[in-house]
């Protein structure tokens, strides 16, 4: 009598639990609509939390970015009530001219000699970071502090540098028996004065984030190479360098970003001169809108870079699927 009313007990306990189970994944009308509650519930802690940002980065990113293109088509003097349409004169001014093409060459080869050199002299860098030489985290900090750095700092720091008549590039010339070019207001030197400070300046974190790239590379990887008897430059380039791709394609990408909108050290050393010599395309932006009233040219000059750089990331990414190794 008791083994009957035992099992019975089981069964309704194990229909209890199936209707429970039956219940929660909904196959219930009552399962559906507490499934549908805690959707509800769900949708609504994720526009609780998603909204509020979304909603900061439309008006602060996106509608600016529509602004703009609405400007590009527009003339505009920061003075007038209203922008008028233009159509597409803006556009067809920065190119009937010579200037514009050559501030978009000026900029290629700034952004091309920077991004290179950097990672070059980064990578060399960091390949001696590596080897825990003594005062090696001494260096490292010197190293990455003028990333920190504001640009007006660094820029005030250069001018002195670069002074032909006491600045300490006039005493390593002298010491080669030579004169100190006047490098921010001769038209010939005033770039390449400006190419040095951009390459100082991101030297060290590039040199950081491939330290931090070859610290993990597996030991045993390298312990493996030379064991077959691979010489240091082999390691390098048959293993350490391709291991490092998703590091120099994250580089390369940063880089020539922050190279492009270059425009702190342009805007203290040189101001676009001299005879614009300097003037890239962030200058050439800055300088159209906030100096000469031209704001549908600067809308248009920006409009443009915003193209090139969606152009070079779309070809950069398509080379990854190719080229880097995760």
């Amino acid at each position: 009598m008791s083994s009957g009313a035992s099992d019975l007990d089981s069964r309704s306990a194990l229909s209890d639990s199936a209707r429970q189970t039956a219940d929660a994944g909904g196959t219930t009308p009552d399962g559906r609509r507490a499934a549908a509650r805690r959707r509800r519930r769900g949708y609504l802690l994720f526009a609780a939390f998603a909204l509020p940002n979304l909603a900061l980065i439309a008006v602060f990113s996106y509608w600016p970015i529509v602004e703009n293109v609405y400007l590009s088509f527009s003339t505009w003097d920061f003075i007038s009530p209203q922008a008028e349409w233009a159509g597409l004169l803006n556009y067809q001014s920065l190119f009937s001219g010579w200037s514009f093409p050559e501030v978009l060459f000026r900029t290629l080869v700034w952004v091309v000699v920077v991004v290179v050199v950097t990672l070059v002299l980064g990578l060399a860098l960091a390949m001696l970071f590596a080897q825990r030489l003594r005062g090696a985290n001494a260096v490292q900090t010197l190293a990455f502090a003028p990333h920190v750095l504001s640009g007006a700092a660094i820029a005030t720091i250069w001018l002195f540098i670069f002074d032909p008549n006491i600045g300490l590039s006039r005493l390593a010339f002298e010491a080669f028996g030579a004169t100190s070019p006047a490098w921010t207001t001769d038209d010939s030197w005033a770039l390449w004065a400006l190419i040095i400070v951009s390459i100082w300046k991101g030297l060290g974190f590039v040199a950081i984030v491939y330290l931090v790239g070859i610290q993990q590379i597996p030991s045993q990887v390298l312990e493996a190479a030379r064991i077959d008897g691979a010489g240091r430059w082999t390691q390098f380039r048959r293993m350490i360098f391709p291991l490092l791709s998703p590091t120099t394609f994250f580089l390369v990408i940063t880089q020539t970003i922050s190279a492009f909108q270059s425009f702190d050290v342009i805007a203290m050393m040189t101001g676009g001169g001299p005879a614009r010599s300097t003037t890239t395309l962030s200058w050439f932006i800055y300088d159209e809108a906030f100096n000469r009233g031209n704001v549908g040219v600067s809308s248009a000059a920006s409009m443009i870079m915003f193209v090139v750089l969606m152009a070079i990331t779309v070809l950069q990414f398509r080379f990854v699927e190719r080229r880097v190794h995760y």
